[in-house]
């Protein structure tokens, strides 16, 4: 679990983003190809596997070795995470085909057809799975129809059958999924989980006044992760508070979060206390980076904090932070907390600090935990105009 500090002299975001700061970015750690594809295009490759002669199988594994590695949209490597999530669906979807979906055979990929497709879609709504995986499932189709040449061969959920309601995903948050908002008082549930499990406690008052993801806070080092101003790299006119924490997020993205705030040092004081040393992590030393997870969500589910009980997670933790510092620069509550109309120019400033606050490089990601842009006339930008009584207000999202 342990994380390396960047540079000082590193000073632009540009900059940040070019270096490997994580395994899911970092050329180095790509796997090497076999001895025997060296000096060869994928094409070539590819052409020693004839369809129908080549176990389909085979070929499948000879297109992860290619092609795992890349985003389906941008010229980027994808995390060990993504790889290792991608590569399961695809092995079990080819199984599938023929254990649930019914096919005599499984196809070779490059023979891949839309009734595969269509059978496979049935088979998840039969199982009842969750709109938002069948949209991850067809997501990590194109990336294969992407690696073979056939972009746009995998068609909108609609295509499929599925109905609007089962596979629209709104961009923007519907409603406040902070702790507030659901009548949850963080403070007392947090005094009491600090009785049962300090170290979890810790990192819950630093997902609380941070607003860090939950891995975040497991892996933070309250003392090697906060540093002067002056050796965060970050331009002279941008300073906001004498320390900063540092914060590495996902896909290795680094913010610096201004520790400005007496709560915030009041938290980071607490996590000091904790930990066994200067340069200890938050989470249990006996245990990896999963248990560690695993057994945080075990100390919120038995506090009862999970959807289900109370309609949050410790995720809301961080949704509260956001939201609040959305009205720190607004003036008024964010959008999913039923704040009037400012002016485009405030929204926009108040947005990208959230976003650069939850760690995210554009502006627009901050409507995840605030909620659709509200214009002047009270209309969330982009869209239509009332027409007679059929205005409701609704957000729509962006």
């Amino acid at each position: 679990m342990s994380d390396a500090i960047p540079s000082k002299t590193v000073r632009s975001s540009r900059r940040r983003q070019q270096e490997p700061a994580s395994p899911g970015r970092s050329s180095q750690q790509q796997p090497a190809r076999p001895q025997s594809w060296a000096g060869k295009t994928p094409q070539e490759i590819l052409s020693r596997y004839q369809p129908g002669t080549a176990p389909p199988l085979k070929v499948l594994e000879v297109l992860i070795k290619l092609f795992n590695t890349q985003h389906t949209a941008l010229e980027k490597t994808v995390s060990h995470k993504t790889r290792q999530e991608r590569g399961q669906f695809l092995r079990r979807f080819f199984r599938d085909l023929k254990q649930k979906a019914g096919f005599k055979t499984v196809p070779d990929p490059r023979n891949l057809g839309q009734k595969h497709i269509h059978a496979m879609v049935q088979v998840w709504q039969q199982a009842h799975l969750a709109p938002a995986t069948i949209q991850t499932y067809l997501s990590f189709l194109r990336g294969l129809a992407m690696w073979m040449g056939k972009h746009g061969f995998v068609r909108k959920p609609g295509h499929y059958g599925l109905s609007l309601e089962e596979y629209q995903r709104h961009e923007s948050a519907q409603r406040d999924k902070s702790w507030t908002a659901q009548g949850i008082d963080a403070e007392a549930v947090i005094a009491e989980v600090c009785q049962f499990d300090l170290r979890v406690g810790a990192s819950l008052r630093l997902m609380s006044t941070l607003g860090l993801r939950r891995k975040e806070s497991v892996q933070f080092r309250p003392f090697q992760h906060v540093m002067p101003f002056s050796e965060t790299g970050l331009p002279e006119n941008q300073q906001l508070a004498d320390r900063y924490a540092w914060v590495k997020g996902k896909g290795g993205r680094v913010r610096w979060i201004p520790l400005d705030s007496p709560v915030q040092l009041a938290a980071l004081e607490f996590a000091q206390s904790v930990v066994d040393g200067r340069d200890a992590h938050m989470g249990d030393p006996r245990r990896d980076l999963k248990r560690n997870l695993r057994r945080l969500d075990y100390v919120l589910e038995k506090f009862g904090i999970t959807l289900r009980k109370r309609g949050a997670t410790g995720h809301g933790l961080r949704h509260g932070v956001l939201n609040d510092a959305y009205e720190d620069v607004a003036g008024v509550p964010s959008p999913v907390r039923g704040g009037g109309p400012v002016s485009p120019e405030l929204d926009r400033a108040a947005r990208l600090a959230v976003s650069q606050l939850a760690g995210h490089a554009r502006a627009r990601a901050a409507g995840a935990y605030i909620g659709t842009i509200i214009k002047p006339g009270g209309r969330p930008v982009g869209s239509p105009e009332p027409k007679g009584n059929d205005d409701d207000g609704a957000a729509v999202p962006v």
